[in-house]
């Protein structure tokens, strides 16, 4: 019996041709826009050109990161004779919120925000050092593939930010979203592998030789419940906990058709400002520090927009509303629109989102970027096909 074989009994035998034929069905609910953060960004800088100045960057996130580093290794010193019970309480009440911090400070160094495009060896130095407590090593792969983000924004494949639509049928039970929370750093960390890989780098190397030697370091002078401490931490961290909320947040179609997202409360004051997500998308080359000021300078593009005040209230809608899961990302695809429906005017109002993509040379580029005639851009919310 050929391998071949084997795997086509198991695959009937789990009945996952239907599964993933359900999955790459078009059966979504579609929605229509067209304003892109571009189009945003050029009229808000026609009307307070005083923005640039914003512009830059911020050393400043190099001191709050050497605490927080000293800070995890610190704690790590601290469990490493502690009752497994108690390592993995501090992880999640302690450790889970430094090493997001962490994971938030590599985010904004990913755009050079620390030291300027001028010197990117530096920047991609300090993402190293800021992924030392996360146990996992990913801040160099996590800035080639979150660029695709912001330049493909809303596109099912190049955004790698978005839940394929396996996810998007997978969970739909509250229990089901649970555990896609919980799993959440792992699915996300896998996601671009297969969505839009890309080639190994030397500098994704560099990044896996020296968090591996770090790893060993501590598990050989602090030992196994130290290094528990910063993977659970991580864990913890980037899946159901209140930090990881952002990542509900940022680009779930709470509010219509509006796919971007701002949060603003206290978690902000740890997390480095990622919740002025749409301050940030219009303008990513602002650093956190300055992003309460834009949207001071221009709160006529910002203070009217729906907005997210806690984000345990996202986790919590997020699981239990039925019309809430993976499937409810905004998303946006190549071609003609779908017949007319009696939404159609609602949703075309102002929306700071997608752009639409036209197919030049093999390739999908955003059509802001130059081209004269772009497709029409719809964004996917898949229907749920689950009652609770």
């Amino acid at each position: 019996m050929s391998l071949v074989y084997t795997f086509k009994r198991f695959w009937s035998f789990l009945r996952l041709d239907e599964l993933v034929s359900a999955a790459l069905s078009g059966d979504d609910d579609w929605d229509y826009s067209e304003e892109p953060h571009t189009s945003r960004r050029s009229e808000i800088l026609r009307k307070h050109p005083e923005i640039k100045r914003l512009m830059g960057y911020d050393p400043f996130i190099a001191y709050v990161l050497a605490f927080e580093v000293s800070l995890q290794l610190f704690m790590a010193w601290c469990v490493r004779d502690s009752p497994w019970w108690l390592v993995v309480l501090l992880a999640y009440c302690v450790g889970a919120f430094v090493n997001h911090s962490c994971g938030t400070a590599i985010h904004e160094i990913g755009h050079n925000l620390a030291f300027g495009h001028s010197r990117p060896i530096l920047n991609r130095l300090l993402g190293m050092f800021a992924n030392l407590p996360l146990a996992v090593p990913f801040s160099v792969t996590y800035k080639k593939y979150h660029s695709d983000h912001h330049r493909y924004m809303g596109h099912e494949w190049m955004d790698v930010d978005i839940p394929t639509r396996l996810e998007s049928r997978l969970f739909q039970h509250p229990i089901t979203k649970i555990i896609w929370l919980f799993f959440h750093p792992a699915i996300h960390a896998l996601r671009p592998m297969y969505k839009s890989p890309k080639n190994l780098t030397k500098l994704e190397i560099t990044n896996v030789l020296v968090q591996c030697s770090w790893n060993l370091l501590i598990y050989h002078y602090l030992g196994g419940k130290s290094l528990a401490y910063l993977a659970l931490g991580t864990l913890f961290g980037f899946g159901c906990h209140p930090c990881a909320g952002h990542f509900i947040s940022e680009h779930y179609l709470f509010q219509g058709t509006q796919a971007t997202h701002s949060y603003y409360g206290p978690m902000n004051a740890i997390l480095f400002n990622v919740g002025y997500h749409v301050e940030h998308h219009d303008f990513p080359y602002i650093p956190y520090r300055r992003l309460p000021r834009l949207k001071e300078i221009a709160p006529e593009y910002y203070a009217d927009l729906p907005y997210h005040t806690s984000w345990c209230k996202v986790l919590w809608d997020f699981i239990f509303q039925s019309h809430m899961g993976p499937m409810a990302h905004g998303v946006g695809m190549e071609g003609g629109f779908k017949p007319a429906n009696e939404k159609d005017e609602k949703v075309k109002e102002k929306c700071p989102d997608f752009a639409g993509f036209v197919k030049q040379n093999g390739h999908n580029q955003p059509f802001v970027n130059g081209h004269d005639q772009p497709i029409a851009c719809q964004t996917r919310k898949a229907k749920a096909t689950l009652t609770h």
